[in-house]
């Protein structure tokens, strides 16, 4: 994906958890809880909220790289499969975080595709854009667990 010109490193992580695409999107969309489960997210405002309720416009505050963040995602959302989609509105130390989950029902519970593009203000030996990448998809394994609870 690119943004203004500049390349951004990009991930996709896949897992199968054990509950509905129906529970895993609802555990997904529910922000004001990130902090619940999400170890780095320290809270998440939901700013705007579409036709259905659901945010469209999401403050969070986060731990990341030794330090806090702050960023502002907007989301979308898909029926067929179930996606939720985002991309960055406001961010102190990234120009790009953009992505979205797709939900896709398998036989022992549901397929989830995370998928990512992240690009930062400041820019990072290898190393800890590693280890920084590693933390952010993290986040695809504690939504597991949170879903299977």
């Amino acid at each position: 994906m690119r943004n203004n010109g500049v390349m951004a490193d990009t991930a996709k992580q896949t897992t199968v958890i054990s509950a509905s695409p129906e529970r895993c999107f609802q555990v997904a969309t529910e922000f004001e809880r990130y902090p619940e489960w999400a170890k780095d997210v320290k809270e998440a405002v939901v700013l705007e909220r579409d036709a259905h309720g659901r945010g469209a416009k999401v403050e969070f505050r986060a731990s990341a790289l030794g330090r806090s963040t702050h960023y502002t995602l907007a989301y979308t959302y898909g029926d067929s499969p179930l996606t939720i989609a985002w991309r960055l509105v406001d961010g102190d130390i990234m120009r790009t975080l953009d992505g979205d989950y797709m939900f896709e029902p398998v036989s022992n519970g549901t397929l989830v595709t995370y998928d990512l593009s992240i690009d930062l203000v400041i820019p990072l030996p290898g190393f800890v854009k590693r280890r920084a990448e590693n933390r952010i998809l993290h986040t695809l394994t504690e939504l597991k667990s949170r879903c299977e609870s």
